[in-house]
């Protein structure tokens, strides 16, 4: 298992996020950003639009999972 924070992937915040995998990883992402923006915080706003944006650019979208796919790989088993 490794963590990482949902800075690291692009968010305001320093929530720890876990997974076994970078898609874990990712998922975890995506759902705290739903559920920090249907909770009204402004400050996640801005990386749930850009998360749903990357995947209207496919190069651009597979350039940031790749790179966080690497990140994820560098990180220490927690």
């Amino acid at each position: 298992m490794k963590t990482m924070t949902c800075q690291q992937l692009g968010g305001p915040c320093d929530l720890a996020l876990h997974g076994e995998t970078a898609d874990d990883v990712i998922q975890a992402q995506d759902q705290h950003l739903k559920d920090a923006v249907k909770a009204g915080d402004t400050q996640h706003q801005a990386a749930r639009d850009a998360m749903k944006g990357r995947w209207r650019n496919p190069i651009k979208g597979l350039g940031w999972y790749n790179d966080t796919k690497k990140a994820f790989a560098a990180l220490p088993e927690a």
